[in-house]
């Protein structure tokens, strides 16, 4: 025991850590411009009159920019929540948000309470939010989680993305989940049998960190804190058993050969603007961890979210890592895909940093992320870094182009058959294996669409987007879809042969997904045409216009069999998706010889010889024409080649 720390505390690590040896906890918080932090205890059965109350003195319990105390289990008195009251000076001008009257949520809490009076709203207000405001929870010492053999699965060739909400995809009553299981990660469990039926080796889940229930934000883009698992999406909220229920979900997941991606959110947080609410990160240390605009006043808004964090700043990026190494270490997830990661880049003054940002560097360095999917979506409001501009040259990235090029081919676009030549290569273009860069064929993750956007069938339905719903006048969402109803908007007035049509399309989008090199993704309820009923962007929309219902499963088999089997043949022939790009195993054709690049053409095709990955020969026509197009093999003789799709 260091007689010092006993006293005094210790700087690492921060947050609050139990001490088992002193059977006492720690605490501790960065803050680089407070002048006083008290820390408040609070018991159960009282939330709004602290049990104990340590003022820290920068003379005993201050290191460098963090301050840290001890106490002893007797000596918090019964308390099971915490939070800090911080002052120092109060200058918008240079950034300085302090509010000494403002309750505070340490960032590297063990998990968040909310109490039964919480108010978003006393958190936007100058002055007290006691009992209104989120707590930190003190851990109780417990045996680890039996995580026994459990082993993280690799996928390479077979890799096939499932981008799921975690409460939307049981919510619904037609889901066969019971009662308070629904819409939880328990509930995600009772469907593993679903995703090995249909083949998928990999989900990645909408943002489960902690975010504000008060704030209609059903995404999860906005998180509050950024080490604990929503509590909304467990089955029992309170903190070990929400925590452990997300174990045994990957637990699970690991043992059917699936893998777990999370999608993260380390651009920006839930407090917003300068008008919105002080839970933590604004008033410990506004200038450290938030983008200021050039008057210092505002915040930078990148994301279009209201505020930026400041990736470059130290403090950030530890943060950044610290959550990273927790949801490895301790919850066993297998990879992340970075929201809006082209803010990772940003340096102290909000300018674009391509040659070397310190936190991509630190993350792509450390080996504790050696073997985790590292998976970004390279761009921001005013930064497009798709490709090789994003400096995370290992990283994998969301093909945005991939979305485009295909919707525009499929849809009938004019001019189109170079760009899916492209697409289907593995996005070369974008991801070149030259000498000086050497991607890899699958660092492209290709999707047609996800939770942003129309969903499959949407696309098919709808040529104009339906947001009303959202409250901001059909205003938000994007209007660039390229999306085609098929002769009928939405639903209404449906006819077999419509029906019939749109099916067509999204198989021919199911197809090329799975037939293209590069690591396919798709979305929860595409496989069964799930709808948003044309809403592209249903962001708060907590209700069944999002939830996935389970009917329409049975409604559409056949087109749920088409995906099944797709992906099942996608996985018997590993020359589709390959570490490197096809070269000269394929040969380019048209409905003749030879490729029509012109604007009026709208087929091709191709065959991908299997050789050299031990595989068979695959030829693939593919005609987007309004009209029937006749083709002439020009490989082999007739008897040689067997239909299979």
């Amino acid at each position: 025991m260091n007689p010092w720390t006993a006293a005094e505390g210790a700087p690492t690590p921060l947050g609050c850590t139990w001490i088992a040896a002193e059977q006492a906890y720690n605490f501790a918080l960065y803050s680089r411009y407070a002048t006083e932090v008290i820390l408040l205890l609070y018991t159960s059965g009282d939330v709004t009159q602290p049990a104990h109350a340590v003022r820290l003195h920068h003379l005993v319990n201050k290191s460098g920019r963090v301050w840290h105390c001890r106490l002893p289990r007797a000596a918090l008195r019964g308390a099971r929540y915490y939070a800090y009251a911080v002052d120092g000076p109060v200058d918008p001008s240079a950034g300085l948000r302090f509010d000494r009257e403002k309750l505070l949520l340490d960032p590297y809490a063990p998990a968040v309470f909310f109490p039964p009076s919480f108010s978003r709203a006393a958190a936007r207000w100058h002055g007290p939010n006691v009992g209104q405001a989120p707590l930190g929870v003190i851990p109780d010492p417990s045996d680890p989680f039996p995580w026994g053999a459990d082993r993280a699965p690799r996928h390479t060739s077979d890799t096939v993305i499932y981008e799921v909400h975690v409460r939307g995809f049981t919510r619904h009553p037609s889901s066969g989940v019971a009662g308070a299981r629904r819409g939880t990660f328990a509930g995600l469990v009772e469907k593993i049998p679903y995703l090995q039926e249909l083949g998928v080796t990999a989900v990645e889940l909408l943002p489960i960190f902690q975010f504000d229930p008060q704030e209609g934000n059903y995404w999860g883009y906005m998180p509050l804190h950024f080490f604990s698992p929503h509590h909304c999406y467990a089955a029992d909220p309170a903190y070990e058993a929400a925590r452990d229920e997300f174990r045994a979900m990957v637990q699970a997941l690991h043992a059917a050969g699936i893998e777990v991606i999370l999608d993260v959110v380390y651009n920006h947080t839930a407090e917003g603007d300068h008008t919105g609410p002080t839970y933590n990160f604004r008033g410990i240390d506004n200038p450290t961890y938030y983008l200021l605009g050039s008057d210092r006043s505002s915040y930078r808004n990148d994301a279009g979210t209201g505020n930026v964090l400041r990736c470059a700043s130290p403090a950030v990026r530890k943060l950044i890592i610290d959550s990273m190494r927790f949801w490895v270490k301790e919850m066993h997830v297998d990879g992340f895909r970075f929201d809006l990661a082209s803010i990772l880049t940003r340096n102290h003054d909000g300018e674009v940093d391509l040659d070397d940002p310190a936190v991509i560097a630190d993350i792509s360095a450390d080996p504790d992320f050696a073997d985790i999917r590292l998976i970004a979506e390279a761009w921001d409001i005013s930064s497009y870094q798709l490709g090789r501009s994003f400096p995370g040259m290992t990283w994998f990235q969301w093909n945005g182009q991939f979305r485009d090029d295909l919707r525009a081919f499929v849809k009938g676009d004019a001019g189109h058959v170079p760009n899916l030549m492209a697409r289907l290569y593995g996005s070369d273009t974008l991801f070149p294996d030259d000498l000086t860069n050497a991607y890899h064929a699958y660092q492209s993750v290709n999707f047609v669409a996800a939770h942003d956007g129309f969903c499959l069938y949407d696309l098919v339905a709808y040529n104009q987007k339906h947001n009303e719903a959202n409250g901001h006048g059909n205003r938000d969402g994007s209007d660039e879809n390229r999306s085609w109803n098929c002769g009928v908007e939405g639903d209404a007035g449906l006819t077999p042969g419509v029906l019939a049509l749109r099916k067509r399309q999204v198989k021919n989008f199911c197809c090329l997904l799975l037939l293209a090199n590069g690591t396919p993704m798709f979305c929860a309820g595409d496989e069964f045409l799930q709808t948003q009923q044309g809403n592209n962007n249903p962001y708060n929309q907590d209700n069944e216009t999002t939830w996935l219902d389970w009917r329409r499963l049975d409604e559409h088999r056949d087109i749920f069999r088409f995906f099944k089997t797709m992906i099942a043949f996608r996985k018997a022939h590993p020359s589709l998706g390959r570490s490197r790009y096809w070269r000269e195993d394929v040969q380019w054709y048209g409905t003749g010889a030879h490729v029509d690049l012109s604007d009026d053409a709208h087929s091709l095709a191709y065959c991908l010889h299997g050789a050299s990955q031990g595989d068979q020969d695959i030829y693939v026509l593919v005609n987007a024409d309004w009209e029937p197009r006749v083709f002439t093999i020009q490989e082999g003789a007739g008897g040689d080649w067997s239909r299979v799709v």
